[in-house]
């Protein structure tokens, strides 16, 4: 059995279904459900006794002693985060509170855990902390692409704060010697993601007749990573990677946020002939400290554990339009707080 937090987030209900579509072990999801936590995502799991859900917070750690001695998982997987840039520039203690403190609480309660193992769990057991590339800082046009070796320069709250839940990571390890693995992702795309991200935003509002705002000059470059290359990866890194490790991963995929806009705009107006979602694009002032370019070097992950992407960009953005055109309802209870009356009416009992 293993154990993620933040399972019923964008990343996590993708792994949680990735994990059950190819795997008979059990999995005990902890979700706090804030804004972006969707049980919606996992409704075709809502009778399967492999998956456990359990409503509650990484800070928690009374709750978390409990989940662990109850389930004896041989691996956490720690999705659990606040990850929105512009929500963290306007609140930053929202991230201070899960991102630092809650891994913090996190990693406390899987040490003392992990501490009363018998011998051979206690090696074999695994806690995969997955973050981000944006800790890394910013890149110039022309500098090469962040290696696990680059130093960390975090420019936003959130980045520091991921930054921060890393280096405690790392630190659990080198003092206590807690078998840890650590990721670094590029910028995620699929289905489930929550229509404030690039890419579901941007088709929502084309769907919706609304203006798709574009920050500054729309040059800001990122690495694309399709959802489920990323849950692949994360499989493998559990599954053979040197504990004390990083890995970066990425989807080869660096493009402007301009030329994102525009791809999707091209292949909804494919599928509304007559249409010019074109037109909808604005030029917005730009957020502050907008870091100029993120790029992951995944040789690494490549070369050691023979993982590679599947999906191309120009795949992998085709499917996930076509997921939101077909679940434009998912959106839509989203947009309009009918998620929340849903869960009262099919799980009361976690309110």
């Amino acid at each position: 059995m293993i154990l993620i937090t933040g399972g019923a987030g964008f990343i996590g209900s993708n792994f949680v279904l990735d994990w059950l579509a190819q795997s008979d072990e059990k999995i005990v999801n902890l979700d706090k459900l804030t804004y972006a936590g969707n049980l919606q995502n996992l409704i075709s799991l809502s009778k399967d006794p492999r998956h456990i859900f359990v409503q509650g917070d990484i800070g928690n750690t009374k709750l978390i002693s409990q989940i662990l001695v109850q389930y004896q998982p041989r691996a956490i997987i720690n999705l659990a985060a606040e990850s929105h840039v512009d929500r963290s520039i306007q609140g930053p203690e929202d991230f201070i509170q899960t991102n630092i403190l809650g891994t913090f609480r996190l990693l406390e309660a899987v040490h003392a855990y992990w501490n009363e193992l018998e011998s051979m769990a206690k090696q074999n057991f695994r806690f995969l902390h997955v973050s981000t590339d944006e800790v890394y800082g910013s890149l110039t046009r022309n500098e090469p692409a962040f290696t696990e070796g680059h130093r960390y320069e975090p420019n936003s709250p959130y980045s520091a704060s991921k930054a921060s839940s890393d280096h405690l990571v790392r630190a659990y390890h080198h003092t206590y010697g807690l078998p840890i693995l650590t990721t670094n992702c590029s910028n995620n795309y699929g289905p489930f993601q929550f229509p404030e991200k690039l890419i579901p935003l941007v088709i929502a509002n084309a769907l919706a007749g609304k203006s798709l705002p574009v920050y500054g000059d729309g040059q800001q470059i990122r690495d694309w990573l399709f959802v489920t290359d990323h849950c692949s990866a994360i499989r493998r890194v559990l599954e053979a990677g040197i504990v004390g490790e990083t890995y970066n991963i990425g989807g080869w995929n660096e493009k402007p946020n301009i030329e994102i806009v525009q791809t999707i705009c091209t292949l909804l107006e494919d599928s509304f002939p007559g249409s010019a979602f074109h037109k909808l694009i604005i030029y917005v002032k730009d957020r502050p400290g907008h870091d100029r370019r993120y790029a992951i070097n995944a040789m690494k992950i490549e070369r050691e554990l023979n993982w590679k992407p599947v999906e191309t960009f120009e795949t992998g953005i085709r499917k996930t339009i076509q997921w939101y055109l077909n679940n434009q309802k998912w959106i839509a209870d989203i947009q309009t707080g009918a998620y929340r009356e849903w869960i009262e009416k099919n799980y009361a009992e976690l309110l």
